[in-house]
């Protein structure tokens, strides 16, 4: 069955039959007449990637590419809580195109190199609310191609899962739309030639990238592997600079080569990084055939036909769109790719988990938004069963730009969205989201304990933005845990003291939470913020730690972004409270233990 929503739709029958036909010709005719023999029966020169993903060629005629564009964007710009999907694929080469990017999409060049995909005009994101505030533009994405924007600058006004990843702006970009609020946001592996515009942004996380400048801060900047970050030491400006990425894999991703065979490019794994991985041209890691990913469609598969392919050893790529699960997919083999297209969205249906893995290596879960089901979930997302111990230092577990949400989009209910029970298992952007607005909404509604619960040792998260769950939106309990960059509000809708109470003599529950037997941890820049609704609740503490030497903690800052409540300290006793009238006040607290 179409997506009711489908762009198609808008196209006359015939007319779309004739365009489709003509592409697909132009497309075979160029593989037919470039292509080297082939001998293998297991590559994939034309996937069938359902009806929204729109495949664009450079031969095409630029006004049929910008007619489909545009009919996407009217469908998906105000479109916070729809159920339209769509991914923008763009076949090596150049394209004169304009490209506002909507809620739930996703622009993805298909080259071995970012610049094998020249865009030429305004790839860009806009607020979606008015006075230019950009602080719930959220779900959509740009990766994997090289843009020349009109006028020199690239406007990229985003707040939270966003991914700006192995991108190449040849020029310079803004995060923010004429100096409206933003509450971004992530960049990685990308090149900007000219300047980052911070302006008002809140907060944001650079992770390998380069640019010519940086300019701007307001509350907790943070980079991690930059070469040449910007000057000043936090907190005046509140920048947070570790040297080098201790370890990452970037994230994998769909690669066509010169004789039009898909693959899924998995790039090889990093040790004390800095900067982009493509100056050679592509990005070292393997290859994997698309053929021997199954496509998964919403309109015909299920959690069992999804797992019993899973069962015969294919990998997972998820064409756009809801898949409903009434079990969860079950990864059980090492070296599993699952790959989402277009925030494909998984919604557990029957109150189970949304995705379980067993404790094996290599496991990579990259591009997926988990939308919590009506029956509560015990949790949406399990890495590895209770009591894992296995160790996967050589090969870890990813989690690449894997988003949640509880309510919004409807009711949802989870006690706990992700669970890491499996050693060394690494987190590379991640939003996890108890909606404070939208449809389900309310204390006793869209139900949610915690948002991150880790179980496993060396565990490390790169971009964890975690908000607004009822207890602590981040418990660790295994040791050598490691985050780089934090941002969280403390949920807005408590309706008294007495309902948000960790233990006697303690308001509320701190948003990260280090359990007491935990001897080493260790965490930069974090921000956490209160948006109180009810009047006499406050929060005793932001961050709760065990005071041992291999706790440590650096660059803390809280603030009260409305008038009722406080934050009555940064980390255990230390920072202060946080005041709003007469004038507003934002403890820091440099480094814990001092």
């Amino acid at each position: 069955m179409r997506n009711p929503e489908s762009i198609r739709a808008g196209f006359n029958s015939t007319q779309a039959s004739l365009c489709i036909f003509s592409c697909l010709a132009a497309l075979l005719l160029f593989a037919t007449a470039n292509a080297q023999p082939d001998r293998s029966p297991r590559l994939v020169t034309q996937p069938e990637l359902g009806d929204n993903v729109l495949l664009f060629d450079p031969s095409m005629p630029m006004a049929n590419i910008q007619a489909q564009i545009d009919k996407v964007y009217a469908i998906q710009q105000h479109s916070e809580f729809g159920t339209a999907r769509y991914a923008l694929l763009f076949l090596p080469g150049e394209y004169h195109v304009d490209i506002p990017i909507g809620f739930y999409t996703q622009v993805l060049g298909l080259g071995a190199s970012p610049d094998a995909v020249h865009i030429i005009g305004k790839v860009h994101s806009d607020a979606s609310l008015p006075r230019n505030n950009a602080t719930c533009t959220f779900w959509r994405s740009a990766e994997g191609f090289s843009v020349t924007p009109t006028g020199g600058t690239m406007q990229w006004a985003v707040s939270q899962a966003v991914p700006f990843r192995r991108m190449h702006v040849r020029g310079n970009i803004v995060l923010h739309q004429k100096g409206g609020w933003a509450s971004g946001g992530w960049i990685s592996d990308s090149l900007i030639d000219g300047n980052v515009g911070a302006g008002p942004q809140q907060q944001w996380i650079s992770r390998n990238s380069e640019w010519g400048g940086w300019t701007g801060a307001n509350w907790n900047m943070v980079f991690v592997g930059i070469p040449h970050p910007p000057e000043g030491e936090w907190p005046q400006p509140p920048y947070t600079k570790v040297d080098k990425t201790p370890i990452v894999r970037e994230k994998p991703f769909l690669e066509v080569d010169a004789h039009r065979k898909w693959w899924v490019r998995v790039p090889a794994l990093q040790s004390d990084s800095q900067g982009i991985t493509w100056h050679g041209g592509s990005t070292p890691g393997r290859a994997i055939s698309l053929a021997d990913f199954y496509i998964a469609r919403p309109d015909k598969d299920t959690a069992a036909t999804i797992n019993s392919q899973l069962a015969k050893g294919k990998n997972l790529l998820l064409a756009p769109g809801i898949y409903d699960l009434t079990e969860p997919i079950q990864v059980v083999r090492k070296d599993t790719i699952i790959l989402g297209l277009g925030f494909a969205t998984l919604r557990p249906t029957n109150g189970t988990a949304a995705i379980t893995t067993a404790d094996v290596d290599g496991i990579d879960l990259a591009g997926l938004l988990i939308d919590a089901g009506p029956q509560q979930s015990a949790v949406l997302v399990e890495i590895g069963p209770r009591a894992s111990h296995a160790t996967h230092a050589k090969n870890p577990i990813f989690l690449h730009d894997v988003f949640f949400r509880v309510g919004g989009a409807g009711v949802g209910r989870a006690k706990v969205n992700l669970l890491i029970n499996s050693n060394d298992t690494i987190i590379d952007h991640t939003w996890i989201w108890r909606a404070d607005h939208g449809s389900g909404v309310g204390w006793t509604s869209n139900l949610s304990d915690n948002g991150l619960v880790v179980n496993g040792n060396n565990v490390t998260a790169y971009g964890l933005f975690v908000e607004h769950h009822q207890q602590f939106q981040v418990l660790w309990n295994g040791n050598h845990g490691r985050t780089y960059f934090y941002q969280s509000e403390i949920p807005y809708d408590p309706p008294d003291q007495v309902s948000w109470t960790s233990a006697p003599g303690t308001n509320g529950w701190a948003s990260y939470k280090v359990a007491d037997n935990v001897t080493n941890h260790e965490a930069w820049g974090l921000g956490i913020y209160s948006v109180f609704r009810h009047p006499n609740v406050t929060l005793t503490r932001a961050i709760e730690v065990p005071v041992t030497p291999g706790v440590r903690f650096h660059h803390m800052i809280t603030v009260a972004l409305d008038n009722l409540g406080e934050i009555s300290n940064v980390i255990d006793n230390k920072g202060g409270p946080t005041h709003v009238a007469p004038n507003r006040v934002t403890p820091k607290v440099a480094e814990f233990p001092q």
